[in-house]
């Protein structure tokens, strides 16, 4: 009991916890990695796992050596797409049954309300803003799923959104990440990152404002 404590409490941390990490499981790290994505963005119920932080940090490590940067990015784009994917089915197959419910234990109605406002503002595109986004990231293809989205349409969004939220964290870390000053302030770097990749939707939701009141 004590061990799967300890194993649980490395799997929400990994982020903090991946030198440690890196020395007792050598390369079966890209495994770990791999399903830490692939949960954190493809199971509805799991929004607190940790995501740009653990992949700026496996860049960073990446960059001293430890870890390959293109292995890396090979295996942690396909857990980020098909995340998303798993979690689009889970929103269209049972996400209107579990919607109905007035209590659920595994799914933060909240959450689902905030990304349907999200989704509002920025349309389809929200698929690949979101990823910059914690929380929303994980109800966004929830969301589509449960609206009904074309697969066929979501599968673009997710295949950009997915590979450049791999490809920024990731390389950032591998460039910056063993800066003492970019360590320490992961966050500020991360809002960066937000707002840059919000700019173009930002852009278009005020020209189609703008347009509207024309109108």
């Amino acid at each position: 009991m004590e061990y799967l404590t300890q194993f649980i409490d490395v799997f929400l941390h990994l982020d903090k916890s991946l030198s440690s990490v890196i020395q007792t499981y050598g390369s079966t790290t890209y495994i770990i990695l791999f399903m830490v994505i692939l949960c954190e963005t493809g199971l509805v119920m799991l929004p607190f796992l940790p995501g740009d932080s653990l992949l700026f940090a496996a860049g960073a490590f990446a960059a001293k050596g430890d870890m390959n940067i293109s292995t890396l990015f090979v295996i942690l784009s396909i857990a980020a797409v098909l995340g998303d994917s798993i979690n689009y089915e889970i929103g269209r197959i049972i996400g209107p049954r579990l919607s109905k419910r007035e209590e659920s234990r595994f799914i933060n109605k909240e959450h689902i309300a905030k990304t349907y406002v999200f989704y509002e503002k920025y349309g389809a595109k929200t698929i690949i803003i979101a990823r910059f986004i914690p929380i929303i990231r994980t109800f966004a293809p929830f969301v589509a799923g449960l609206g009904n989205m074309s697969y066929i349409r979501f599968i673009q969004y997710n295949l950009i959104g997915g590979i450049s939220w791999i490809a920024v964290c990731l390389f950032t870390g591998y460039q910056f990440g063993n800066i003492p000053l970019i360590k320490q302030n992961f966050t500020m770097v991360i809002l960066a990152i937000i707002f840059i990749s919000m700019l173009p939707a930002v852009i278009e939701y005020i020209r189609h404002r703008t347009i509207s009141k024309a109108a």
